[in-house]
């Protein structure tokens, strides 16, 4: 992540705390419109950042009842009496400190669409072969044919899309062998990269990581709760790497498999998640208690475990409701 500031011990602050934080100052000090709705989409295009910390700042916002839930999507800031307000959250008041974030600044609109685009064709992988519209891209996020096509370049280089001879772009599909090939790697490299990462994890984190999955464990959390939780500890922590070599092979991997809780949501066996989030709470603990070999296989095993569980899934996999496939996705039968 791009954002990383520093709390006064010279530790870094959790992104999503970042996020947060600036939202409540912006909605307690008024400098938000009645009524302006936040989504886990707009927030994330204005941090620079993907939509699971975007959605954990907003649903600790609306704990605290500084914003509801709005009967569309999203959120809505105040009483809720005030007409929907949709607006680019810098276009309504979004002020980001130059000491914290000014290079987020002059981020291009490129930067800002990017981690939303990744994850929605990560998400729709499963559901088969889809082309890639550019113009209908721009259309959507109004921008340039320029920026659009930059942003397929950039899903290129990751892995998730492909580009032929006619300079036409495909996605997809996630087959079982791909499925398999991709948590193969994940077992095989994630518990290095924990291990590299585990003697200067920071306490403190880790118990907060802990205490998050522990609060969801008997619950029924939602697709981008349990993305979260695998935010915390496949990101957040393996990705820690050093090795950037090692760390951008492990990311080509997770990224069609981190986005299926939103694929899956429907065909979700809470047992599964149950036992996924054991399996979690296992690593935390002992990377807690400074015992990160035993943190290692315990990564190695969820991780074999977790194929079989997914392989099921993905082959009842109904067909993509329209309603949630990006206009510019264009299936291929």
């Amino acid at each position: 992540m791009t954002i990383a500031p520093e709390e006064a011990d010279g530790k870094a602050q959790p992104l999503y705390e970042i996020i947060y934080g600036l939202l409540r100052e912006h909605i307690v000090d008024r400098s938000f419109p009645p009524g302006l709705v936040l989504g886990e989409s707009s927030v994330a295009r204005a941090f620079n950042t993907s939509r699971v910390p975007a959605a954990a700042a907003l649903q600790r916002l609306r704990r605290e009842g500084l914003i509801k839930e709005h009967k569309g999507r999203g959120y809505v800031v105040g009483k809720g009496d005030a007409r929907p307000l949709r607006l680019e959250l810098v276009e309504a008041g979004l002020s980001l400190p130059d000491d914290l974030l000014g290079p987020a600044k002059k981020r291009n609109r490129r930067e800002r669409i990017y981690p939303e685009v990744e994850h929605s064709v990560a998400a729709c992988l499963a559901y088969g072969r889809f082309m890639l519209n550019e113009s209908a891209l721009a259309e959507l996020y109004g921008v340039s044919r320029t920026i659009a096509h930059e942003v397929l370049t950039r899903l290129e280089r990751t892995g998730l899309v492909t580009q032929d001879v006619n300079q036409r772009w495909y996605a997809g599909p996630l087959t079982t062998d791909l499925l398999r090939e991709h948590y193969e790697m994940r077992w095989l490299l994630e518990p290095i990269a924990l291990g590299h990462v585990a003697p200067e994890l920071d306490l403190a984190d880790l118990d907060r990581k802990y205490q998050r999955a522990e609060l969801n464990q008997d619950g029924n959390p939602s697709p981008t709760t349990l993305e979260r939780l695998e935010y915390d500890l496949h990101v957040d922590i393996v990705l820690r790497c050093h090795n950037r070599q090692l760390r951008e092979t492990i990311r080509r991997s997770q990224l069609p498999i981190l986005a299926t809780h939103s694929t899956f949501e429907r065909q979700q066996d809470r047992g599964e998640i149950h036992t996924m989030i054991a399996e979690h709470l296992t690593v935390l603990d002992r990377l807690r208690k400074r015992k990160p070999r035993l943190a290692m296989d315990a990564l190695a095993k969820h991780l074999r475990r977790s194929l079989q569980p997914n392989i099921d899934l993905l082959r009842k996999l109904g067909p993509l409701a329209e309603e949630h496939r990006p206009p510019y996705l264009v299936p291929i039968n």
